[in-house]
């Protein structure tokens, strides 16, 4: 498996477990049940998983009222972009 495959792959994922994420906080709170650490859910972004996060965040109207992740999400999304714009070309190929 070439590193483009891994790296994709782990992009899809790390992408659909944040979505899964918060969406599986969306209902607990609603159900008055235990929460994900706000503190999981932005390792999630800055993990990768931003582009899920902000999908999540706005399909599922999830966080969107706390500051912090009105800005850290978007914020991921832009540093993972320019990681990649910076040091995408050499490790892809």
């Amino acid at each position: 498996m070439t590193l483009q495959k891994i790296v994709l792959i782990y992009y899809i994922i790390i992408n659909i477990t944040a979505a899964a994420v918060y969406f599986a906080d969306k209902r607990f709170a609603v159900a008055h049940r235990w929460r994900v650490p706000e503190r999981v859910l932005l390792l999630l972004a800055f993990l990768g998983g931003g582009a899920g996060a902000f999908f999540a965040m706005t399909v599922f109207r999830h966080k969107t009222k706390h500051i912090k992740f009105i800005i850290l999400v978007p914020l991921s999304i832009i540093l993972h972009m320019a990681l990649w714009w910076f040091f995408g070309a050499e490790i892809l190929g």
